[in-house]
């Protein structure tokens, strides 16, 4: 997790983050960006935005629209990511795992890391048909609005847990009064049942259940995670049933990865 600190010292190079924070612009639902929005999402000039937008787009991280006069994000951003998510070998291992999971819970089992006060899909399984419920690969979802970022929150080290709280709390305070009842009962079920479950946090007609892998990845936790459209739970399946079979999962695909 970056600190203000970290960005005021001398090694810190303000050039690159700015460029990132341009290509972070962007988001689901809002494909394509001005250089007017640019600049009121990242607080840049707008001298800096056009130096930045014009390196972006030579780099292929940006494509220009020029009938739209707006950008896209540029297709060099798959082939940066490729090599981290053909590292992570776990994806391998557990895709039959999860769709055999997403089949019988008639729901999406997803694997996911974390970042930046979110959790990021890197891999995902569905089991229904659902055109509206479609996480995918690259999927962000909020740490205190989830059962995957509360169950890698919750399995976080004390001092880890309590920054990213603090954070969350000092800079949306109403998003963390929203979910802090959800986050005090999700702290009790992970250190009673292993597991975290979301009543609709993220979306309200999905409910989740998610579980930690307990071998790292690149030094990286992981979750497993298990979301059902409401309309397809029956009465306590989700922690009578799909539950109980996500450890079950998750025990067998940590027993592989350190055998591997």
């Amino acid at each position: 997790m970056r600190h203000r600190s970290q960005e005021t010292n001398t090694a810190f190079a303000t050039t690159v983050a700015h460029g990132l924070a341009v290509v972070e612009c962007f988001r689901v639902g809002e494909p394509v960006l001005s250089n007017k929005d640019l600049v009121e999402r990242t607080g840049l000039s707008k001298a800096t935005i056009s130096r930045l937008t014009y390196t972006l787009v030579l780099k292929g991280l940006l494509m220009y629209d020029a009938n739209l006069r707006r950008y896209r994000l540029g297709s060099s951003l798959l082939s940066l990511s490729y090599p981290l998510l053909a590292s992570m070998k776990v994806r391998q291992l557990a895709r039959p795992y999860m769709k055999d999971l997403a089949d019988l819970a008639g729901g999406s089992v997803s694997l996911g890391l974390y970042d930046k006060l979110h959790m990021v899909y890197v891999e995902t399984s569905r089991g229904h048909d659902a055109i509206a419920f479609r996480p995918d690969i690259g999927a962000r979802l909020p740490v205190l609005a989830s059962a995957i970022g509360m169950t890698w929150l919750a399995q976080a080290p004390d001092p880890v847990r309590q920054d990213i709280v603090h954070t969350i709390m000092q800079n949306d305070p109403n998003y963390y009064s929203r979910n802090a009842d959800s986050w005090r009962q999700a702290k009790i079920d992970f250190s009673r049942k292993g597991y975290c479950v979301s009543l609709g946090g993220w979306q309200s007609d999905v409910h989740a259940v998610a579980v930690p892998l307990p071998t790292p990845v690149n030094g990286d936790v992981m979750v497993f995670n298990c979301g059902v459209p409401v309309a397809r739970l029956k009465e306590g399946q989700l922690e009578g049933l799909i539950a109980p079979r996500l450890l079950a999962m998750v025990r067998e695909i940590n027993a592989l990865l350190e055998a591997s």
